[in-house]
């Protein structure tokens, strides 16, 4: 897990996201702490040239319009066309019949790698039923596992479904990842984030499965740490230490990692 940090680091990997709004800062941020090199390009005019640049393309549709669609779908052909990872995160699908549709075009029309999201949006993607709050998972679905088994079966990609514990799953082999903290759910954005890091990870290891899995990990690693630091703080200060403890993991670290393949 670790030597794939130190590829990160070695090898600055340049990470093309079309996110949402909300969370470019965080996004850039945590990209630079782990070691990428992040860009936010989203006009059509250029989406194609700067995919075809990058080492991965993160599709993040948080604050989704038409016109952002068209440049997700043009940078993702793009990125198809050169091999390059695309991790698409579908921001509260299932939640409107406008994100569901559009995340479902970008899955038609581009070859996704890796598709993260909570289990809400991903049951939703694929068609299942789950209940969901705005952008957020509700309590109220099925099992996490044979999901993200059978969406991996479904589109023929890497799936990563985030909560409480997570679930990596490609057709031929699935983890769970149990590191990760519960403040994580009070500072917005740190699914996004997670979504482009594991774009991060991608963009320098084949496996995809196995970049995926170490992405989460590693993540999980630097949040459980940061919030050991800040547990008598808020979030205000966690997601500080955070980005801090994304810069700082370490050979030792790896140790706290939390992983079952199933």
């Amino acid at each position: 897990m670790y030597d794939l940090v130190q590829k990160v680091r070695e090898e600055n990997p340049l990470v093309h996201n079309i996110t949402n709004v909300v969370v470019t800062n965080f996004t850039a941020n945590g990209l630079l702490a782990i070691g990428a090199s992040p860009v936010m390009a989203y006009a059509k005019e250029e989406v194609g040239d700067m995919a075809k640049l990058a080492g991965a393309l993160v599709l993040n549709i948080g604050t989704l319009s038409t016109d952002i669609i068209n440049s997700m779908i043009i940078a993702g052909k793009a990125a198809n066309e050169k091999g390059i990872p695309v991790v698409l995160d579908p921001v509260g699908a299932g939640a409107t019949l406008f994100r569901t549709d559009m995340t479902r075009k970008i899955l038609n029309e581009v070859n996704v790698s890796i598709l993260r999201g909570n289990a809400a949006e991903v049951a939703h993607v694929a068609g299942e039923q789950w209940s969901i709050k705005g952008v957020d998972a509700g309590l109220d679905g099925g099992n996490t596992v044979e999901l993200a088994q059978k969406v991996a079966e479904q589109l023929d990609c890497t799936v990563v479904i985030t909560g409480k514990t997570d679930i990596i799953s490609s057709r031929q082999e699935t983890y769970i990842v149990a590191n990760g903290h519960p403040i994580m759910t009070k500072v917005t954005g740190t699914g996004c984030l997670l979504s482009s890091v594991i774009g991060a990870f991608a963009a320098i290891e084949k496996d995809l499965l196995k970049a995926a899995v170490a992405a989460v990990a590693v993540y999980g690693i630097a949040a459980e740490k940061a919030a050991g630091v800040t547990s008598n703080m808020g979030p205000g200060s966690f997601q500080i230490e955070f980005i801090d403890h994304l810069s700082s993991i370490c050979e030792e670290d790896a140790a706290l990692a939390k992983v079952e393949k199933i």
